[in-house]
């Protein structure tokens, strides 16, 4: 054996030795983990389930939809189930057990599959009505990073509340990967959804976004701190967004128990850990936010703006 030879199986040798640590960089359970190349590939076929006639299969000649639904259906259920199987029995159900609620949750999750495609529509809709730069609804289909996070996160969301682990998050953090837009799959985003340009997005998990909320690139709705870590797992940590609201480019908006109300527009560049009021201007000048508050605001029920 040559030295270089077994200077080599010395580091083989070394690092098998690492591994019997038994950190958690060492775990080597690959049936309790999910394949990310797969839910990738899930996420691709899915867009051709949302999108069926800009996404479809070319192998196909001739274009049957019930025909090619069907062969996509129950491709994307076999491999989801498969990979939502494996995060249960992660999660220490046992294998018979994990299999059968896997494929309950898969068939729940394709039922919902109508309404999420309810949702994208509005979202496209938004993006056309909100971008004089769109040229039709192709466009926008192909290649507007903003329509491919929001539609991705709506499905991410949907396995979210039926409580699969890990899968979700792989969902939008690939998405994220591909348009710099961080959406957790815990938001709450209502309807007509527009993210204007997208990159350096940040959504947290906790955040809730109503209807008609158009935001650009460099937002983030986060979390005041860090610090609390683990400890601050399930509690409300991200702003609400109401209603008709539009942020523009990097404004930061944080903490749980801060709310932007209907109707308010926040510019460039604001930092933002207090709620404003609705029907309110909020702009960045001297490095102070100066705030104006919009007399008779058109469709405002609230009687201060009056």
């Amino acid at each position: 054996m040559s030295t270089l030879e077994q200077q080599i199986e010395g580091v083989v040798d070394a690092i098998l030795e690492d591994y019997r640590l038994d950190r958690d960089i060492d775990r080597m359970e690959y049936k309790r983990q999910p394949d990310k190349d797969k839910i990738i590939d899930i996420v691709e076929k899915l867009r051709r389930v949302v999108f069926p006639g800009y996404f479809r299969d070319k192998t196909y000649r001739i274009y049957n939809a019930k025909h090619n639904l069907s062969i996509l259906i129950e491709d994307v259920m076999y491999s989801l189930t498969k990979q939502v199987s494996r995060v249960l029995r992660g999660e220490g159900e046992a294998e018979e057990q994990a299999a059968e609620k896997a494929q309950a949750i898969c068939l729940e999750f394709f039922s919902k599959i109508p309404a999420v495609r309810a949702a994208v529509q509005t979202d496209l809709q938004a993006a056309y009505d909100g971008d004089p730069a769109a040229t039709g609804m192709a466009e926008l289909i192909f290649s507007y990073p903003g329509l491919f996070a929001i539609t991705v996160y709506r499905l991410a969301h949907e396995l979210y509340l039926l409580n699969v682990p890990m899968i979700p998050r792989i969902m939008t953090e690939y998405a994220h990967s591909t348009t710099g837009i961080d959406i957790h799959p815990g938001a709450t985003i209502g309807k007509y959804f527009f993210i204007d340009h997208g990159t350096g997005i940040v959504i947290g998990e906790t955040t809730v976004i109503g209807e008609n909320v158009k935001i650009y690139q460099g937002v983030t709705l986060g979390g005041l701190s860090t610090r609390g870590g683990q400890s601050l797992r399930g509690k409300r940590r991200h702003p609400t967004i109401e209603d008709n609201v539009t942020i523009y480019a990097n404004a930061s908006i944080l903490g749980g128990e801060t709310v932007i109300g209907h109707n308010c527009v926040i510019g460039a560049n604001a930092f933002i850990t207090k709620s404003i009021p609705c029907c309110t201007r909020v702009s960045m000048k001297n490095t102070e936010l100066e705030m104006q508050t919009r007399a008779n605001c058109p469709g405002c029920q609230n009687p201060t703006c009056e």
